[in-house]
């Protein structure tokens, strides 16, 4: 059973970078990752995700060029790096494995996912 587990996330004045991490647990491989966040009101959204084979990655217009993913395979650990953080960052992420399918593209829809995190806080103060 995959688990995961996110990490990272707190209150940060905007403008501010964060780093948020999600151990992998349970495999000794990697999988098409991706982060999604969900703000109080609002559907869960797709932040970004990488590849199985981590060639690939892929971001949300509203992210693209500020927030980056990256990956530790001896660490088991996917990064979401977020710079110029905006109010409008503020949300729960989370982080999700796809444990099957093709190991180039990165899925963007929450169904595509099988195993997800519990999330972590993410709050911009402006």
């Amino acid at each position: 059973q995959v688990q995961l587990t996110e990490s990272g996330g707190g209150l940060v004045q905007a403008g501010a970078p964060l780093r948020l991490s999600c151990a992998v647990a349970g495999s000794t491989i990697m999988f098409s990752m991706g982060w999604f966040r969900q703000a109080p009101g609002k559907d869960r959204e797709f932040v970004g995700g990488i590849s199985w084979s981590g060639r690939n990655t892929a971001y949300a217009d509203s992210v693209q060029g500020r927030f980056s993913i990256s990956r530790d395979e001896s660490k088991m650990t996917v990064y979401l790096q977020t710079n110029n953080l905006k109010p409008e960052d503020t949300a729960v992420y989370y982080c999700a494995a796809r444990t099957y399918g093709s190991n180039w593209d990165v899925p963007r829809g929450q169904h595509e996912y099988n195993f997800w995190g519990q999330g972590t806080q993410v709050t911009v103060s402006s």
